[in-house]
């Protein structure tokens, strides 16, 4: 794994059960910052995004200037680090809860997702986020793993099940991924197919599959769906619906993007009212957080992934978030624990 220091931009990824990962580097002094999803229209690289474009959080595009792919299991990570932990107060989340539920209580919301970080701390050790990067892609075949280095001196570690956009050629696929569950003793010698899911999460998911139909919908595009069914992501299991589809000449990637990010998946319904209720009273700025990143265009495909279970980097400092999707059902110990189940594809890690 290549050297970085202050004047490069980077991205290492790799993609759900690839056996090798990719490294872009990028002068900084190169970096483009974009601040609207239509200036990605007819470029390529490694983009991203974050779950509300902002001057302070603009959308960063690596285009690079070396290119290289490795065998992750040629890297081998060091022995983990010692790690101090502190949750986010117990009391905010609360204070959060009852200021979210009370809008589905209202009935002015369908559902609105709730997040929540955790930071750690250990001793700086250069290089430590590599040995994080290299641990996760052992650790999660199925997901999509990536370390960016951002503007800011900040990195930002990834390891998602999600989908947003994939696909060559014109044929593109998205999924509608919701509902949780944590398997535990001998359902995780499976993939979860015994599981049975409780009227909220069948019901949250569909949300999120409704969703996405009505916006292809809206953009004339013709789809298949299939689903839902359970799927699994490290120790956990999801409800999921895929859409696939020949996206129109007319269509521009970039305006499906804006239609599609961010879904009920990570926001709310309806989304307008969602998403200002969110940027207006979550306790804790989610930044690129359930933003989206992933090659664009790159050797013709594009493979853009939600960016969930992840953590935010800076100095000694580990940042992770985590949520879940609030119904009127909703309650808030079970919404807790949901969460800590998330938080611990990051925590465990360390």
């Amino acid at each position: 794994m290549s050297i970085w220091n202050d004047r490069n931009l980077f991205a290492f990824y790799r993609l759900p059960h690839e056996d090798h990962y990719v490294e872009l580097l990028q002068d900084y002094r190169e970096a483009l910052l974009l601040h609207s999803y239509e200036e990605l229209e007819g470029r390529e690289g490694f983009v991203v995004a974050p779950f509300q474009v902002t001057p302070q959080t603009p959308i960063v595009l690596i285009e690079p200037d070396a290119v290289n792919a490795h065998c992750q299991y040629l890297d081998k990570p060091t022995d983990h680090a010692r790690v101090t932990g502190s949750d986010d107060d117990r009391t905010a989340y609360h204070d959060d809860f009852e200021r979210f539920h009370q809008q589905l209580a209202e009935r002015r919301l369908n559902k609105i997702v709730l997040a929540r970080t955790v930071t750690m701390t250990t001793e700086e050790r250069f290089g430590y986020a590599s040995d994080l990067f290299l641990r996760a892609c052992q650790r999660y075949p199925r997901m999509f793993v990536a370390l960016v280095a951002l503007p800011g001196d900040e990195l930002w570690l990834t390891a998602t099940p999600e989908v947003l956009l994939r696909g060559s050629h014109g044929l593109f696929h998205t999924m509608a991924l919701a509902g949780t569950m944590r398997l535990s003793g001998e359902q995780l010698a499976g993939e979860g197919e015994d599981m049975r899911w409780a009227p909220k999460d069948i019901e949250e998911q569909r949300y999120v599959a409704s969703y996405i139909a009505d916006r292809l919908k809206a953009l004339s595009i013709d789809y298949q769906e299939h689903g839902p069914r359970t799927v699994r992501a490290a120790d956990l299991v999801h409800l999921r619906s895929d859409f696939e589809f020949r996206l129109p000449q007319e269509v521009p990637i970039s305006q499906l993007l804006k239609t599609l990010h961010p879904t009920p998946a990570v926001c709310g319904l309806p989304k307008a009212e969602a998403l200002s209720f969110i940027l207006q009273h979550e306790h804790a700025p989610r930044a690129y957080y359930s933003g989206f990143m992933g090659p664009l265009n790159w050797n013709h495909e594009t493979s853009l992934f939600v960016t969930l279970r992840c953590m935010r980097i800076k100095g000694s400092s580990y940042t992770l978030y985590a949520g879940g999707g609030l119904l009127r059902e909703s309650r808030e110990e079970q919404e807790w624990q949901e969460t800590e189940a998330k938080l611990q594809t990051m925590r465990s890690l360390f």
